[in-house]
This record gives structure tokens, sequence and C-alpha cells, in this order.
């Protein structure tokens, strides 16, 4: 009996657990360039104790990853706002370090400086970064990132791609940290950026809210039930003790 509370126990822990992911990822619906954080979920055996053969199955807590699915596009035909074509990322300088982000609302500082949504300076391929001309009218941005001002190339926006796997942290809503260094992207042919336009989240609201009330559900049903063995155990106990 015991062995059955905590494996509902478990799946409390792991239907928390997602509840915080798609309340996040609610919350960031209209976020830009926002991509929605998924759950993995595992099955954990453990031996019981009174048979060595006899096994238990929990639910682990579960290991987040990114869905990397394209947000739609929204023209808005400023010169400053730019998207990704393809699974890349832009980096950005932020005091927490380098961070990549989908956001490509960008602007200018007064000094030219061309820097994101938030403020933090954008960074070319080499990771330094990237100032314009503000006097030399509004830029030309090609497929492949490259910056142009009064017909000459003047910076590039570097594109880059990271293993997510070891594990990545969020940044002010669509920027991430990574464990492991982001790489520039080279020789990719699937991987383009796109001028006069804004990449939306590619949280889907209708899923999301359908899977916020499944899992209340679920936590609500192990709830009931973890409250019914609890009360069964005790009075078992009571029966027992009152038996001798």
């Amino acid at each position: 009996m015991q062995s059955g509370l905590y494996v509902a126990l478990s799946s409390q822990i792991a239907l928390e657990r997602r509840l915080t992911t798609v309340a996040d990822n609610i919350a960031n619906m209209n976020t830009a360039g926002f991509r929605s954080t998924e759950v993995k979920f595992d099955e954990v055996m453990a031996r019981t104790g009174g048979d060595l053969n006899a096994s238990v199955a929990f639910v682990s807590q579960g290991n987040d990853y990114l869905n990397t699915r394209q947000g739609g596009f929204v023209k808005t035909d400023n010169p400053l706002d730019v998207t990704i074509r393809g699974d890349a990322w832009f980096a950005i300088e932020t005091p927490a370090g380098q961070a990549l982000t989908r956001d490509g609302r960008f602007s200018l500082t007064p000094n030219g400086d061309l820097v994101s949504s938030r403020g933090y300076p954008v960074l070319d391929a080499g990771g330094a970064p990237i100032q314009l001309d503000r006097t030399a009218g509004a830029p030309d941005i090609g497929a492949d990132g490259r910056i142009y001002q009064a017909g000459r190339v003047v910076g590039s926006l570097g594109l880059f791609e990271a293993d997510l796997n070891p594990g990545y942290l969020r940044y002010d809503n669509s920027g991430i940290l990574t464990t492991a260094a982001a790489q520039p992207v080279v020789d990719r042919h699937d991987v383009s950026v796109l001028q006069g336009y804004v990449e939306e989240s590619n949280v889907n609201a209708i899923g999301e809210m359908t899977q916020l009330i499944q899992v209340n559900r679920a936590f609500e049903g192990i709830s009931s039930l973890i409250r019914d063995s609890e009360n069964s155990f005790s009075e078992a106990i009571k029966t027992l003790g009152g038996s001798r």
C-alpha cells in the first residue's frame, strides 16, 4: 500500500512540473520569438523490499526541452525587424553573458549600436557587437545576414546553433543561456534571415489551455486517491490494533 502512495506522490511531482511549464508557455504566448517548453517523463523502476523479483514503476521528475517548431511571421516593414528561417538563433550580450534569442526586434542607439528589444548589444558571427552608421539611412539585410548601408557591407548578423541537451536556462522571456557554447552557423542552406518580419511565439494557445485543464484534473484525481489510500491504511491499523 505504501508503494502505491509513493507512486502517486511521484506522479504529483511530475504533474506539478508540467503545470509550471504550461503556465509559463501560456504567459508567453504573445512573446516574440518565444519557444515553448515541453517535458519528457521517463519510467523509473525500483525493487520492492519484500520480493527481489517485484518492482514498482515511478514517474521521473522529467527533463525540459524546447519545442523547435517555427513560430508564425508577422510583417512589420521595419528594416530593423529580422526573423530567422530555420533552426538557429541570434546572439546578444547580456549581464549574464552571451544569450541566444529568436526575438529579432532590433533598434539603433544614438551611437549606432544595434541592440535587442531589451537594449542588449546584438553580436556578429565572431561575437563582436554590431555598429551601424545612423546617418547612412536604413540598412538592407540580406538572406545570409549581411548588413548593407549605402551599397556596401557594414556588418553581418551572427546566426548560431547550440546543443541544448546538456542544459539551458531561460533569460528575459525569449532568450536562453546554454551550458554548451553556441557555434556560428556554417554552410547551412536551411537557415536564412528575413528583413521586415517578426517571429511570433510558437506556443499553441488552445493546446496549452487543454493541457492545463488535463493536468489540473489529473492532479486532483491523484490527490483524491492518496486521501482514500491514507484513510484505508488508517482504518486497517485501527482494525488490527483493536483485534489484539
